[in-house]
């Protein structure tokens, strides 16, 4: 036999070996999507917080952001009245990475940011509006319950 046929004899085998492996892959793959699908639904479903931050409520957060009348330049799940198109839509809040693109989205961050955004990105068009750091804290704990 030429070296050519005995190559393409060679792929022909390991082609046939490789087949009885393809559908124990096919289902380690499948088990491990419905695992992780599982487990997005779970957290979904319990609108659990990304963090939670002692002493916080985020029904205090909510009621804050109507009075410092966030929703005018945000649009915010879960607030009706929250439409505005100035700033970002907080949609999907908890699962962000960045916090204006500038800082890591924690509640250390997300609090000062609330507090003194123009400390954090000085000329941002989000204002400093005096939020204290109290209802600071209620706000965020709000915003980790966006999923």
């Amino acid at each position: 036999m030429c070296a050519c046929r005995e190559r393409k004899a060679g792929a022909a085998e390991r082609s046939r070996r490789g087949r009885g492996r393809g559908p124990v892959a096919r289902r380690i793959v499948l088990l491990i999507t419905a695992t992780v699908a599982l487990a997005g639904c779970r957290e979904a479903a319990g609108r659990e917080p990304r963090y939670a931050l002692a002493g916080a409520d985020a029904e205090r957060g909510k009621a804050a952001i109507r009075m410092y009348g966030c929703g005018s330049c945000h649009t915010i799940p879960g607030l009706r009245e929250a439409t505005g198109m100035v700033g970002p839509p907080l949609m999907m809040w908890s699962r962000r990475t960045y916090i204006a693109g500038l800082v890591p989205n924690t509640p250390e961050f997300l609090v000062r940011w609330i507090e003194m955004p123009q400390a954090i990105a000085p000329g941002s068009a989000m204002p400093n509006l005096g939020v204290t750091e109290g209802r600071a804290r209620d706000i965020a704990a709000y915003l980790y319950t966006i999923k």
